[in-house]
């Protein structure tokens, strides 16, 4: 294990844990957690995504769980982390996209996914970013980096760490016009309980606004599966 201060942040790094955010967790539960704390690991054995899903975590990728105070939960909080990963990517000439609400892909393809979770006073934020290797998962396409361009991951974590604290200080609608400008699947057909909808983008609150026929419907964390 080793503590770096890096920029603002400190930078808890680890050759291999069970999991970047379960750590996180935990430092927030015996107290020992402060704002701009971040867990990296170079792998993980127990990596895990949304709904409990598996998150595959061979060395050589991005994995870091970011722990922030906050005042209370904002479920806007996943379209400004997804824009931070994207714009980070464009940086390095990577052309991604974000599929709702905050998957990263490029060419179609996944290379970065995020956990959000609050604990008490803090928001811990997980960020996968496959670099060297990508999983081969039976629901998806994946993707990495190395099949783009070379980045050396801590000049990638640094990128993250402005981007996350920019997007995080920016006012939603421009935080808004960056999503949709990002987003796949706009105006296209997605499935969402049972229904098969268009899906228009996301309002200024930060509901995600479908359309099935003449009624718009409003959707807040729900998942949908792109057709």
């Amino acid at each position: 294990m080793g503590y770096i201060k890096l920029a603002s942040y400190k930078l808890i790094s680890f050759d291999k844990i069970p999991s970047t955010q379960t750590h996180a967790l935990n430092m927030v539960a015996t107290g020992e957690a402060r704002d701009h704390t971040v867990i990296m690991a170079e792998a993980q054995s127990a990596g895990r995504g949304r709904y409990k899903r598996k998150w595959v975590s061979h060395h050589g990728n991005l994995y870091a769980s970011f722990i922030y105070a906050i005042e209370e939960r904002d479920h806007r909080l996943s379209y400004m982390i997804a824009v931070a990963i994207a714009e980070t990517l464009i940086s390095f000439g990577v052309p991604a996209k974000i599929k709702w609400p905050n998957d990263v892909l490029v060419d179609g393809k996944k290379i970065s996914g995020v956990l959000t979770e609050y604990a008490g006073a803090f928001v811990v934020i997980g960020i996968g970013i496959n670099i060297k290797t990508n999983p081969t998962v039976p629901d998806y396409q994946t993707t990495k980096l190395d099949n783009y361009v070379k980045v050396d991951k801590s000049d990638l974590l640094n990128k993250l760490m402005k981007n996350l604290d920019k997007w995080r200080q920016t006012d939603f609608p421009l935080v808004r016009a960056s999503w949709m400008d990002l987003a796949t699947g706009l105006n296209k057909y997605v499935k969402y309980r049972g229904e098969i909808v268009e899906l228009i983008g996301i309002n200024e609150n930060g509901a995600l606004v479908l359309r099935n026929g003449s009624r718009y419907l409003l959707a807040y964390g729900d998942e949908i599966s792109m057709q």
